[in-house]
């Protein structure tokens, strides 16, 4: 599929040179920092050395010190309190970071994962039922609650309290719990908006050790499970984040708890780990157990104390890591065939496929794989427990939120955000649901938000990527959304010696300007551009910069995104 390739507005000029300047940087770097929001020398200082003190006051947080001392008040009493978290990446690392720092200095303390297939997500009956008859007074709920208003009311007449630390959109109302902790609150003040769950999590144990006059230091331990949750949830890495992930990648890559050291040893990487080596390695394993078996294996994973418990958890989630791939791999084939043989399915704007025998668990990543070949809004559907459960993804700039608003009368239940939603409905609606949906999608996607696009930073000499400009480059990361790792274009490029495949489609070569060293590429998935790429034939090529590793030597590698030919 081509891509449309899409240069960044170019930042002010004089504002570029004058920080370029004071920095003493290319003029290249200074206007990714500018396009970042950094102007000033102070900005950049915050950036590049993201430290401990940066990190908020988390009773600026609201309800916080309410929450607080409702815990205290649990722990006096000697209540039972109940650690409850979503089956995903983000809640399972939060579960083990609350429950992990509480365990260690109260005893009646447990914690409640919600069954994926038979509870859902989010708070349910079940759990608060087993709760109130197993005499739990408060429930700390994570990753989840913040829409909860029925649920949080009937844990008031079962004589359950509920603390919410989510981070999710409030709805009109909000549950009446005891406490609540999210800066998406619209009367909460707290300065960054863009916590993951975990993260929230870490802060709620951070205002409990600042009262209680715990050391700083017995909560950095969780640091490598809050970096985890921001890698995989996919959240902004921006402010506080970026803070948390440096810190937490940094313990990930020289002192790991002992479950991420187990689980990093079964994903056949040892260290030298960065977000996106998160995202595809660790993630999709402690995914995996709530997938197909129980995410409570996540979270005696991830708290484990002794390294027999941790290479047993992560070699039976490594197992249903391969299961998990199995499952998603031939329902992705069986739904290609399904789009691929019908022509009208074909010619939509929106691709929505049911199969009342595929896996729940991973219709979400299969959604993912169709939204990257055919590029438009996405939903992928299955039975479970007597209704049909969807998991929907979108395409860049289009609102799936919105859309499923307008087909609401024919769901039961759905939530999410702009890119992806999961949503439930009764079965005889899927027609009527495909229907409406592809209505939506037709009259309200753009055009250009059909054609797959490459975000261009900036344009680049080659002769420019030099070791300065590579080590600050560098210093740019932890990256991920809202701090992607910078797409460069140089144009009019030649190969320099020859061009080769490697791994069935992927494109190796050496390419050169007339002023420019010499510089080794990967372009995966680029086969078809081979024959064209001859050592006369100049070509533009828009790329990432990054180090390649091969037998402990490292050298600069360009990771080509695009190839366009001059004409």
């Amino acid at each position: 599929m081509n891509k449309r390739w899409a240069i960044r507005d170019n930042a002010d000029d004089e504002q570029v040179q004058k920080l370029a300047a004071e920095l003493s940087i290319d003029a290249v770097l200074s206007t990714l920092l500018i396009n970042r929001g950094i102007k000033n020398f102070d900005d950049a200082r915050l950036f590049f050395r993201p430290d401990v003190l940066h990190l908020h006051d988390p009773f600026l947080m609201q309800d916080m010190e309410k929450a607080i001392l409702r815990i205290e008040a649990a722990m006096e009493a000697g209540e039972k309190i109940m650690v409850y978290g979503d089956y995903d990446v983000d809640g399972t690392t939060a579960v083990s970071v609350v429950y992990g720092f509480f365990s260690k200095i109260y005893d009646r303390l447990e914690y409640y994962i919600p069954d994926r297939y038979k509870e859902g997500y989010g708070i349910s009956t079940q759990g608060i039922d087993y709760a109130a008859e197993n005499g739990f007074k408060l429930i700390i709920a994570l990753d989840c609650g913040i829409k909860s208003v029925d649920k949080i009311a009937y844990a008031n007449t079962r004589g359950v309290d509920f603390i919410i630390c989510d981070h999710h959109l409030p709805g009109d109302e909000l549950p009446a719990a005891v406490a609540i902790l999210d800066p998406k609150r619209n009367d909460c003040e707290y300065p960054y908006k863009e916590l993951s769950g975990c993260g929230i999590g870490f802060k709620l144990i951070q205002a409990y050790a600042e009262k209680n006059d715990i050391p700083f230091e017995e909560i950095t331990c969780y640091l490598d499970l809050v970096a985890i949750s921001i890698a995989c949830d996919i959240v902004h890495i921006t402010g506080e984040n970026r803070v948390l992930a440096h810190l937490g990648l940094q313990k990930i890559n020289t002192d790991p708890c002992i479950g991420v050291k187990t689980l990093m040893e079964v994903a056949g990487r040892g260290t030298y780990y960065t977000i996106s080596d998160v995202v595809f390695l660790l993630g999709p394993r402690i995914n995996a157990a709530g997938r197909i078996d129980d995410a409570k294996h996540a979270v005696e994973l991830l708290t484990a104390t002794s390294e027999e418990v941790a290479k047993e958890k992560s070699l039976l989630i490594n197992v249903k890591n391969t299961e998990r791939k199995g499952h998603d791999l031939s329902i992705t084939d069986e739904a290609l065939g399904m789009i691929d043989n019908d022509e009208v399915l074909i010619g939509k704007k929106s691709t929505v496929v049911f199969n009342e025998g595929w896996h729940k668990g991973v219709i979400g990543i299969v959604a993912s794989r169709l939204t990257e070949k055919y590029y438009r809004p996405t939903i992928v559907l299955t039975r479970s427990n007597g209704h049909v459960a969807g998991s929907a993804r979108s395409v860049l700039g289009y609102d799936l939120y919105e859309a499923l608003c307008g087909c609401s009368d024919l769901l039961i239940q759905f939530g999410g955000h702009k890119y992806a939603a999961g949503l439930t409905m009764h079965p005889e609606n899927v027609e009527a649901f495909a229907n409406r949906f592809e209505e939506v999608v037709s009259a309200t996607i753009k055009p250009e938000q059909l054609i797959q696009q490459i975000q261009i930073d900036a344009e680049l000499r080659l002769r420019q990527i030099e070791p300065k400009f590579f080590r600050i480059l560098n210093q740019f990361a932890p990256f991920g959304p809202e701090n992607m790792s910078p797409v460069f274009i140089s144009k009019n490029v030649y190969v320099s010696g020859n061009a080769g495949l490697v791994g069935g489609n992927h494109v190796k070569m050496t390419v050169m300007q007339p002023d420019s060293p010499m510089f080794d590429c990967i372009a995966f998935n680029h086969g078809e551009y081979l024959s064209q790429l001859k050592k006369d034939v100049p070509f533009d090529i828009c790329y990432s910069i990054e180090e390649n590793v091969w037998r402990e030597r490292r050298t600069i590698q360009l990771n080509i995104k695009g190839i366009r030919f001059v004409e």
